[in-house]
This record gives structure tokens, sequence and C-alpha cells, in this order.
């Protein structure tokens, strides 16, 4: 499932709530088959892995290390994406951006989640990296019984993978359908997520 919209939309915050950061001003959030409040790390601990909009590596540390601290093997981590194999040795903050982003997601991947959240996994990717990143994620949903919530401003990226999308504006839901439905008519994907930016700016 993906959330699009322009920023400001409210999609970060709405993934900040479901991982139990924030609380809901109203309704309730049900993760994992429970609707009774957890922090994050209860979250995580049940099967939650959060890919956060920074750049969640600890720079200092070896890529090898990074996977290290979260418990990941990194033969598990490299059979994700093997590009990490000739880089474990190396400090995460000499990593491109690209790389980082691939030991992030490797990282969260590896665990054998239930539950996966990935905020702006494209932010400040070229687009051949973030359809590398994209199609990883749609192979472990589809492999390993995953859940996914992406939140997204590459809209014809996310259109390829997801099943279903939801347009946000100002948080609200403006639109709600299958990838289909919502590639059919762009033009109103426009109309509800814009004013104020621009969703098919990435193409």
């Amino acid at each position: 499932m993906a959330l699009i919209g322009a920023n400001g939309a409210g999609k970060s915050t709405t993934m900040l709530t479901v991982a139990g950061e924030l609380a809901p001003i109203s309704g309730r959030v049900s993760v994992l088959g429970s609707d009774k409040k957890a922090s994050l790390a209860t979250l995580a601990r049940r099967g939650l892995s959060y890919v956060t909009e920074e750049r969640s590596v600890i720079m200092g540390l070896t890529a090898a290390d990074n996977l290290r601290l979260a418990g990941v093997k990194a033969d598990a981590a490299c059979a994700i994406f093997p590009e990490l194999r000739a880089l474990l040795g190396r400090p995460a903050g000499l990593l491109s951006g690209g790389e980082q982003q691939m030991l992030t997601l490797a990282r969260a991947l590896a665990r054998n989640p239930k539950l996966l959240l990935a905020d702006e996994l494209s932010l400040g990717l070229a687009p051949q990296i973030v359809a590398r990143l994209l199609d990883v994620v749609r192979a472990a949903a589809d492999t390993q019984n995953l859940g996914v919530l992406l939140v997204e401003q590459h809209v014809r990226q996310v259109l390829r993978v997801a099943d279903r999308v939801y347009v946000m504006r100002r948080g609200q839901v403006m639109l709600a359908g299958t990838a289909a439905e919502i590639g059919a008519d762009l033009d109103a994907v426009q109309r509800a997520y814009l004013s104020s930016g621009e969703p098919g700016e990435s193409g």
C-alpha cells in the first residue's frame, strides 16, 4: 500500500502514528493484529521494520557493523542487495546515498519483518536507484508474506509496485484505489494532490 501526496500532506505523520511514535487525534490504529497502543520498540519486537525519511545509518560505523548492530547477518543483507558485499568494510558515511539506502533497506528486510514502513526511500536518489529499491520491496512483499506501507513522491514509480494507493492532501485522504485505478486517472491525482506539490515531478 502506498501513500502519495505533496510535502505537508500528512504522510510522514501517518507513518509515525502507525509506528507508535504519535498518538492519533481520534479513532484507533491497529498494527500487527492489536489496537492497543504500543511503542515503536515494542512493535519492532513484534515484527515491524521502519525505514525513516532520514538516512538511518550510523555514519562512523562500517556497513558490516551497521548490520551487526541490528542483529542482521551480512550474508542475509547481501542476498537482498549483492552490491553491498564489496562495501561491508567501508564506513557508512563514505557510501553514496543510494548505497546507504540499500544498506538501510537490507537491514530492515533481513530481519524478516511482518510489516515494513518505508518513508521516502527515493529521497535525493536517481530514478534507476529508486526503481531498484522499490523492486526489492515488491519482491519481499511477494515472497516473505510481508505487509508494506510506502510513503513516496515518485508517483509513476510507486504505481508500478503498489497494490493500493491513497492520495493525501492536508491530512485527508482525497483519493483511494488500486494502482491501476489511480494510474488510469493521473489528472484526478493532480487535482487531489496539488496545489502545493507536483505528483508527476519524478516521472
